[in-house]
């Protein structure tokens, strides 16, 4: 989706995508076994329409939750996508199957009201939040750094959409420079197809019906991953007329992410992209070529040749020893069920 439209989406408050099945499915297959006996919070979801209500519920056994919450905002307006024109606004929790028949069913459901509209801000939705283990969820992009804050001020872990400009706020950079939070697997191709009623004005090809393609989107966690502690393979090695330095900064330039050299120690500013293969055994972020984070780690605009580039995320080579590889035990699990209907729990 061309920016111009996020950014008029998130203006506006427009935040109602909702994430595919097999999306979910994808990233999440990565990080099963951290869910074993935990206790699974999703405070952005519809839960008549959330697939990530579906996907725990339809797979609790298999990952071994203890139990699973999700939270619905109150809102009246039917023509949203959710259609979510309860009167009120009301939270679910799921202990697991009792029939022995693989489905959550209704009876199996529990139903309780709030008192106020379940906005995540709210002290109730805080309560069910300090309960929870770990939160998975697509929160309004428009609120993303007071969601992420909230969480890290519970200690909540997490895996979460969000947008790829996330990654310049001043709120969440300094975060993933120290290590605080990262890039999940992500979207293929970067980009990802939501559910929504907002029209599709997305330039790239492969749209489709009843959907909006948003290029840019992301999944941030602070979940350990086998991936983030993966080498990046590195072949080339240094030279001053392929890497020039910036004009402003004492830095060469690195792009695409694939040619950073081999042997060079020094300082290289790298396109945002380098986040997807970052492993911090081998690179240590300094900072970002922005100029806009307005963060203390934003240090300079990246200007090569008298032209300004986009920004750029500032590393240098590590030099400590290597920390241990990061190890996943094996688990299967099996995809989850073709989606029922979606639950109504005023019928």
């Amino acid at each position: 989706m061309a920016n111009k439209n996020l950014n008029a989406a998130k203006n506006a408050k427009k935040d109602e995508f909702y994430t595919q099945l097999i999306d979910i499915e994808n990233e999440l297959r990565h990080y099963k076994h951290h869910f074993k006996g935990k206790t699974v919070l999703c405070n952005c979801d519809d839960p008549r329409v959330s697939n990530f209500f579906h996907y725990f519920s339809y797979n609790f056994e298999q990952l071994g939750l203890k139990k699973l919450i999700t939270t619905c905002y109150k809102n009246q307006n039917r023509d949203l996508f959710s259609q979510n024109d309860s009167e009120r606004a009301i939270w679910l929790e799921y202990f697991g199957d009792k029939n022995n028949n693989r489905v959550p069913d209704p009876e199996e459901i529990g139903i309780h009201y709030f008192q106020g509209d379940g906005d995540f801000r709210s002290q109730e939705c805080i309560e069910l939040l300090k309960e929870a283990d770990i939160v998975v969820t697509n929160p309004p992009f428009s609120l993303f750094r007071e969601y992420v804050a909230q969480l890290m001020k519970y200690e909540k872990k997490f895996v979460i959409v969000g947008h790829q400009n996330a990654i310049h706020y001043k709120e969440i950079f300094p975060m993933i420079k120290e290590n605080r939070l990262w890039l999940g697997y992500g979207f293929k191709g970067g980009a990802g197809h939501f559910f929504s009623r907002y029209e599709d004005t997305a330039t790239a090809g492969d749209h489709r019906e009843g959907m909006i393609r948003v290029s840019g989107v992301n999944w941030f966690t602070n979940l350990e991953i086998p991936k983030r502690h993966e080498d990046m393979i590195l072949y080339k090695t240094y030279n001053s007329e392929e890497y020039p330095k910036y004009d402003n900064f004492d830095a060469i330039e690195c792009c695409p992410t694939a040619n950073i050299p081999i042997d060079y120690e020094g300082l290289m500013g790298v396109p945002v992209t380098f986040l997807d293969k970052y492993n911090p055994d081998q690179f240590d972020i300094v900072g970002i070529l922005n100029h806009g984070c307005d963060s203390e780690y934003d240090l300079a605009k990246p200007i090569l040749n008298g032209k300004e580039k986009f920004s750029r995320i500032l590393i240098r080579r590590r030099q400590t020893g290597k920390v241990k590889a990061y190890e996943q035990p094996e688990m299967e699990l099996p995809m989850a069920a073709e989606k029922p209907e979606p639950y109504n729990p005023s019928v």
